[in-house]
């Protein structure tokens, strides 16, 4: 390293040239960078889009990395350095620049999907896992192109690979089967991130992301529930956000049996159609509807309101709001709500005389 750097030291002239080339580029590179992104972003921002600007944003940084290489090969070129170790600097610039490219690339892709991907219909869903695979998809491809322009024969890896499979399948069983299932999970899309689901095991909330090796689950409480991919895939699960969010809610409602069942149905068809414009995710249509189920109980009538809610969680709050107009309209109209009853029958029976058990009892142990 001494001499090197004593060799540049004493021959500082040969290093002119090639320092005024990379100056050169650099400054032109700069200017043009500017003048490109300048227009670039006066086209973004009459776009509705913001996928454009956080693109633009994410190409700024490498395009001066870019410049730099180019600027450092051109400055090699003209420098007086052997053949050989220009042949090598180019080499190395090459790979530096796939490198770079392949991140940016990689970076892009997944850009591309979180900002498409839950917007166009039929899409994949987009988790974690989604953006993982498109990653390695594209780090794979330039690993590819890497080898070759290095002369490099895949071949041998790839044979190398297969062999060494086996024994890596055996020891990540429990990682692979997990990383398939989130896979089947994902292309399958009867799971999908947002959507509430609840797990045969009592498991339930918001899908928040799904990796390669479990589903996180945001429950109401606002905690996180994770559970295993392959976990997830064998469960019988209830996904309330498919085929659609809208759901049914059943209210049920008691009275007396001195009610008119007819008056009953009408009252209460009334308060949800009326409190449909006001209650947060009470939808209008489908019309609420009342049934006479499950009927005649202990103590009172039994009747079931039905109405629809725009997703699962709005239905707590829609049931507080409706029980109370409910029960305000049964006090005002004097329907009564009967508390639970039991009659009792008492039956008397003639007291035993004290001589009269005594006596029985010595005729019995005479007998």
């Amino acid at each position: 390293m001494k001499e090197i750097t004593r060799y540049l030291i004493e021959n500082w002239q040969l290093l002119v040239v090639p320092t005024a080339v990379f100056g050169v580029v650099m400054a032109a590179g700069i200017f043009v960078r500017r003048l490109i992104f300048n227009r670039l972003h006066a086209w973004a921002g009459r776009t509705n889009s913001h996928l454009d600007d956080t693109t633009l944003q994410s190409l700024h940084g490498p395009f001066l990395f870019w410049i730099a290489i180019l600027g450092l090969h051109l400055a090699t070129q003209s420098a007086e350095v052997p053949p050989k170790a220009s042949a090598l600097l180019a080499k190395i610039f090459l790979i530096l620049w796939i490198l770079s490219l392949t991140i940016v690339c990689s970076r892009l892709v997944v850009l591309v999907i979180k900002h498409k991907g839950s917007k166009l219909y039929g899409a994949l869903p987009v988790t974690t896992l989604t953006q993982t695979l498109a990653r390695l998809f594209v780090i794979s491809c330039g690993a590819l192109i890497l080898l070759n322009t290095l002369g490099i024969s895949i071949t041998p890896i790839l044979t190398a690979l297969g062999v060494g499979g086996l024994a890596v399948a055996l020891a990540l069983q429990d990682t692979l089967s997990n990383l398939f299932a989130g896979f089947y999970l994902s292309i399958a899309g009867q799971v999908r991130a947002g959507d509430y689901i609840k797990l045969s095991s009592g498991e339930e909330g918001y899908v928040a992301d799904m990796d390669w090796r479990s589903t996180t689950l945001r429950a109401l409480a606002n905690n996180y529930i994770v559970v295993p991919n392959a976990h997830l895939a064998r469960a019988i699960l209830t996904n309330y956000h498919l085929p659609e969010t809208r759901m049914s809610l059943s209210i049920p409602v008691s009275v007396s049996y001195d009610s008119d069942p007819d008056v009953i149905e009408q009252l209460l068809v009334e308060e949800a159609k009326a409190a449909a414009g006001e209650i947060p995710g009470l939808l209008a249509e489908p019309s609420p509807f009342v049934r006479f189920i499950p009927g005649f109980g202990p103590s009172s009538l039994d009747f079931t309101l039905i109405c629809q809610v725009a997703e699962f969680v709005d239905q707590y709050f829609v049931q507080h709001e409706l029980r109370k107009r409910i029960f305000r309209r049964f006090r005002r109209d004097g329907i009564l709500i009967p508390f639970p009853t039991r009659t009792l029958y008492m039956q008397e029976r003639e007291p035993v005389l004290p001589t009269q058990g005594v006596n029985s009892h010595r005729n019995a142990a005479s007998a």
